[in-house]
């Protein structure tokens, strides 16, 4: 594996890539709220060889900077499709976590021709904000200059370790996800990406995939607290030829909880012709 540092922009986005340059299609993965590239490391490490994998630190999050920009999923799809232009990839299977499946969404409406695949992994959809996620410290967030970064931070972190089906086996990357947001300036990005969060910015994404025939897998965790899994069926009504697999077990970070069983599906999900 091999990480570095693209400008996009005139900022720095971090990514890592994994696997091989063989005949299978590139598979980007794109974590979701508040986590990173770290999310997927179970996934990477026992995916079959064959494809190339790029693992991203969305602007704002992990090792990637934000700098002025806003934190929505249509920024965050724009600085996207600049870094496939760097890297070189025409088109990707699109793999989306969280506020990261919103990402995808959003790229896919406005870019379909470089989404060949794409998987919605308890993703943002149709502009409902997560239940209880973050739920004070988004309100606080709206107050400008709120509180000791750590502080915020703290608050993420008490709420989102429930969304791990093993919190204890989970806290170190949960841990090292918010770090960055612990310092000043981490916390007023940190205060970015909650207000976006409330936002949402996926309604009319959502409502035009049905229409892209992209070949579409949806993935939930059966106990995800914060999007109910009722989201998951009502995404698939609105994408009639993608697949829905609830995992029985996990939790919201279904990559952490569940790696196994999301290789499997993205395996077979590649396999599908466009």
């Amino acid at each position: 594996m091999r990480g570095e540092f693209v400008e996009v922009g005139g900022r720095r986005i971090y990514y890592y890539a994994a696997g091989s340059r063989g005949p299978g299609v590139p598979i980007v993965l794109l974590h979701g709220f508040p986590t990173s590239s770290r999310l997927w490391h179970a996934v990477v490490r026992d995916f079959p060889e064959g494809h190339r994998l790029v693992i991203v630190d969305l602007p704002g999050y992990g090792r990637s900077e934000l700098g002025d920009l806003d934190a929505d999923c249509t920024t965050q799809a724009k600085a996207l499709v600049r870094l496939l232009d760097d890297l070189r990839i025409p088109a990707a299977c699109l793999v989306g976590h969280g506020a990261g499946g919103g990402v995808a969404q959003r790229l896919a409406v406005e870019h379909p021709a470089r989404v060949s695949h794409l998987a919605l992994l308890d993703s943002a959809a149709f502009g409902v904000a997560p239940r209880r996620m973050a739920g004070l410290a988004r309100r606080l967030a709206g107050i400008a200059g709120w509180g000791p970064s750590a502080l915020l931070a703290g608050l993420v972190h008490g709420s989102v370790l429930a969304g791990f089906a093993v919190p204890e086996r989970s806290r170190l990357t949960l841990d090292t996800c918010l770090q960055p947001f612990t310092t000043p300036a981490g916390r007023d990005v940190l205060r970015r990406h909650l207000r976006a969060l409330g936002r949402c910015d996926t309604v009319d994404a959502t409502a035009r995939l049905g229409a892209l025939g992209i070949p579409t897998a949806i993935l939930w965790g059966a106990d995800d607290p914060f999007y109910p899994v009722a989201l998951a069926h009502r995404l698939q009504a609105a994408v009639p030829h993608a697949t829905l697999d609830i995992l029985e077990g996990a939790r919201h970070f279904v990559p952490e909880d569940a790696p196994d069983r999301v290789i499997a599906r993205l395996v077979e999900l590649v396999g599908r012709p466009r």
